[in-house]
């Protein structure tokens, strides 16, 4: 007679199992395409687009490529919770908002050490300094860092949201609000913010850059559990690019110009003035502003007391992947 082990093991060599006994799920050899965006807060992934190098990388494999524009961290967020996109830019203070909400992502790359947001008003106001908000309309989009970098803003001047009036827009239409007058100041982003002070005067009179986290790709968990082999190929040519972009400023430039259709002033204070591509790896300087942002924010009650804020940083990191890349 067979025993049970001899039976069950020829069995599943057959492909046979007996009746009440699952097989145990096996995740698929390889994605049928990867679904990553691109964002113009993020020009590391406008180069990797334009030149192809992610198509080139996984054709071998039978891979397709789709690109998902997001115009800010709010929406490749809301984008990654659905599993519309497997790879979403943000800035590291949104990804960890979003993660202490829910969001099943994990934090793996740091593309830009940028400054990219500021407080802005336009060249007639009276507004110099933030408690000059007080009452004021403020156009700014919500789960990005100029939500959060407003926030931590008033709050270093005693004030909060509830002192002002928040106007709930996506960057490109705040910036158009400010200019035409229907908000008196916008917490801004690049480019759009660059765009207004080389071409309508706007003013940024609150800058801190240390309060500007990290521009960070994040990757939902069920793309990384089923196929890590392909997210550190993923994150190598993500490498490619940002060494790229280091080396070959002016066709990095090239092809941002070409998609925004921004001119070349506009471009070189984004790219050359507020944007630092030296970084890749999370490590402690970037885990420390991430921190401090949401530290801030705990403070500021837009994250629950009993958070552990320390704790949610720890599940959000996961580095394992661009050490391997």
């Amino acid at each position: 007679m067979l025993s049970r082990r001899t039976f069950l093991g020829s069995a599943v060599g057959a492909g046979l199992l007996p009746y009440g006994l699952a097989r145990p799920a096996r995740a698929a050899d390889k994605p049928a395409e990867i679904r990553i965006d691109w964002a113009t807060y993020n020009p590391v992934s406008m180069v990797l687009k334009q030149n192809g190098l992610l198509e080139k990388e996984f054709a071998k494999d039978g891979i397709g490529i789709r690109w998902v524009q997001t115009l800010g961290s709010n929406k490749a967020l809301e984008f990654l919770n659905a599993g519309s996109i497997d790879f979403g830019s943000t800035a590291g203070s949104a990804a960890l908002l979003s993660k202490i909400n829910g969001n099943p992502i994990k934090s793996i790359y740091v593309y830009s050490r940028p400054e990219w947001t500021a407080l802005v008003t336009r060249k007639d106001t009276s507004i110099n300094k933030i408690e000059d908000l007080k009452g004021k309309r403020v156009a700014v989009t919500r789960g990005t860092d100029p939500h959060i970098f407003l926030v931590r803003a008033l709050q270093s001047v005693g004030m909060s949201e509830k002192d002002i009036v928040p106007v709930l827009l996506q960057h490109p239409d705040g910036k158009i609000a400010l200019i035409r007058g229907d908000v008196d100041a916008w917490a801004g982003l690049d480019p759009m913010m660059a765009q207004a002070q080389v071409e309508d005067g706007a003013r940024l009179f609150y800058r801190n850059k240390a309060a500007n986290t990290y521009g960070i790709l994040n990757a939902t968990e069920d793309f990384l559990n089923k196929y890590p082999d392909f997210a550190k190929r993923v994150l190598t040519t993500y490498e490619e690019a940002r060494k790229y972009c280091l080396s070959h400023y002016d066709d990095e430039k090239k092809v941002f110009m070409a998609i925004t259709k921004l001119p070349e002033n506009v471009v070189d204070i984004q790219l050359k003035e507020r944007t630092e591509l030296t970084f890749n790896r999370i490590g402690p300087e970037q885990r420390d502003t991430i921190l401090k942002a949401g530290l801030a924010l705990q403070q500021a009650g837009v994250i629950p007391p009993g958070v552990d804020v320390r704790r949610s940083l720890d599940d959000l990191v996961d580095d394992r992947f661009v050490t391997a890349a």
